[in-house]
């Protein structure tokens, strides 16, 4: 990636983490597309790989935190132990669509047949929904405020085979949860 996208991949990520988190029920959808998107139940790979002719995953990070920079609040939706944080952006047909941020606490990296480190640029949402035991909690949505102006952010809890993880995504400008519901032809 360029200089100037790494920038904005830095104030992406902090923006991320400092969005006021709502339940869905008391959030003001911009659209309806947009609330679908934003309350996807499966996967959000799957629903983005049906909008493009390539799906592709840049992984900016993925590596161990300690439990003392995990944020008050993801330690609530998690435990008190170290993250495996995973950083990524979503690419359709070139275009960055989705910022990911996933911590995975070290107690939920055992005993899953998957090695979730290994992951590299395979959408984390692909392998996930292939367990037998896949469940999402804890749905929390938000807006980013970035330079770019503010941006819709989903949050939520998967749990893959009775184990949780924290995966959040902030929607990029040229996502296509902004596509207008009636665009003109």
């Amino acid at each position: 990636m360029n200089n100037s996208m790494n920038q904005s991949i830095t104030h992406y990520l902090q923006a991320l983490r400092t969005i006021d988190w709502q339940l869905p029920d008391k959030f003001n959808f911009p659209s309806s597309i947009a609330q679908e998107w934003m309350l996807e139940n499966g996967s959000l790979s799957r629903l983005l790989a049906k909008q493009c002719q390539h799906l592709s995953v840049k992984l900016l990070q993925n590596q161990f935190i300690p439990k003392s920079q995990l944020l008050e609040h993801e330690r609530d939706l998690l435990s008190e132990e170290a993250c495996l944080l995973r950083n990524v952006v979503l690419q359709g047909d070139d275009q960055t669509w989705v910022l990911g941020r996933t911590l995975i606490p070290q107690s939920s990296l055992v005993e899953q047949g998957v090695d979730l480190t290994q992951q590299g640029e395979t959408p984390l949402g692909l392998t996930v929904f292939k367990a037998d035991n896949v469940r999402r909690d804890a749905l929390q949505v938000g807006w980013g405020e970035t330079s770019h102006g503010r941006l819709l952010a989903r949050r939520s809890r998967l749990w893959m085979n009775h184990k949780p993880m924290l995966v959040a995504e902030l929607f990029l400008p040229e996502a296509p949860i902004y596509t207008k519901e009636n665009p003109s032809q």
